[in-house]
């Protein structure tokens, strides 16, 4: 598979696409942030390190399988101040997401996976979905891990569904070398410990009387909060934990196990750098479950060439099928990949088309 991935970060993607167990022929990436490309060349020397977006010609990746890449989220996150959030589909952010839609445009990459922040407003929410042409689904990575990390996912990858939760809590991945002393004061407790495991986030006191974000502490019987790259306070990043009747803060071992890393996979760069490349990569096993769907569709027969001889055939009970019977369909997916429409009977495989948009008998 030819793989193109904007915004790469620490290639989450190429670690997905390894677990998931499709082969990867040449995978392109464009990233600007020195620390993520350090770590992106450390674990994965061939992939070609290609820069800044906005300078790209994505024409010479037509021919590619698949275009990936999540936009820098902090435009449009509710954590920014009210007077820095993004809330219309205008300002940086929407032009980062911008260079995303020209690639897919230009290199007619057959799949595609575009992922952000749940706290987006719903103009840019539904923006996106305009330009993309298909609905999100929203995933939050802590059916798969420990973290609470509530994501939108566009993607005209088949068959994508929410994982099986697998009910792991903190306490169920990280040892005593993923924590390490914090000196920024005690626990104000306002709740008590847990005894038992949940399925959330479960804050039992803070290390300030404001309980600011920083400043929270949660049980390990719970989630961790949403890792992040830019933050303040002691535990804005990744977070405050109670272990063993003391406060202590996340390492970078716990961070990649939370974003299902593998273990010193951001070895390359300095601990407090590499929990904020964590912070703003992708949750490996979330993205391996979309990519299974391509596993299945590389395992099945090649489509056909003729989208009206694979409708007759395969829709035994339509007499006959005209341009005139047919209705597009806004959910198709194969509108993005075939010029914006399929009606002109260039889809590649008519049982898709059959079985997700409007065919009337004459």
């Amino acid at each position: 598979m030819k793989v193109l991935s904007l915004f790469d970060g620490i290639s989450c993607g190429m670690v997905a696409l390894e677990r998931a167990g499709i082969p990867v022929e040449r995978y392109v990436a464009y990233e600007i942030e020195e620390n993520a490309i350090s770590v992106s060349r450390d674990n994965y020397p061939n992939i070609e390190q290609c820069g800044d977006v906005f300078k790209a010609d994505f024409t010479k990746y037509k021919g590619f399988d698949l275009l990936i890449g999540g936009s820098p989220c902090t435009h449009w996150s509710i954590a920014q101040s009210a007077q820095a959030r993004e809330t219309t589909a205008s300002g940086i952010g929407f032009e980062l997401f911008m260079q995303y839609v020209r690639a897919l445009r230009e290199s007619k990459c057959k799949y595609f996976l575009y992922e952000n922040n749940k706290s987006m407003s719903e103009q840019i929410k539904n923006e996106i979905t305009r330009h993309l042409g298909v609905e999100p689904i929203m995933i939050n990575s802590a059916l798969v891990s420990a973290q609470n990390r509530a994501r939108y996912y566009w993607t005209n990858i088949p068959d994508v569904k929410q994982p099986e939760n697998k009910n792991i809590s903190l306490c169920d991945i990280l040892q005593k070398e993923d924590f390490k002393p914090y000196r920024g004061g005690k626990l104000i407790r306002r709740k008590p410990d847990l005894t038992e495991k949940v399925d959330k986030m479960y804050m039992i006191g803070a290390t300030n009387k404001q309980c600011s974000i920083g400043c929270r502490v949660y049980d390990l019987h719970g989630k961790s909060k949403t890792l992040c790259s830019q933050a303040g306070g002691g535990g804005a990043k990744a977070g405050l934990y109670f272990v063993d009747g003391v406060v202590k803060n996340l390492t970078v071992s716990g961070a990649e196990k939370l974003q299902t890393l593998p273990v010193g996979y951001t070895k390359a760069i300095k601990p407090e750098k590499g929990i904020s490349v964590c912070g703003n990569g992708w949750t490996v096993d979330v993205i391996a479950h979309i990519f299974k769907g391509l596993k299945i569709q590389n395992e099945v027969q090649e489509p056909c060439s003729s989208f009206w001889e694979e409708v007759e055939k395969r829709m035994d009970r339509i007499k006959k099928v005209t341009k005139k019977s047919y209705k597009g369909c806004e959910a198709c997916r194969w509108q993005q990949l075939n010029g914006g429409t399929c009606k002109g009977g260039k889809a590649r495989c008519g049982q898709f088309v059959a079985e997700n948009c409007m065919i009337l008998r004459e």
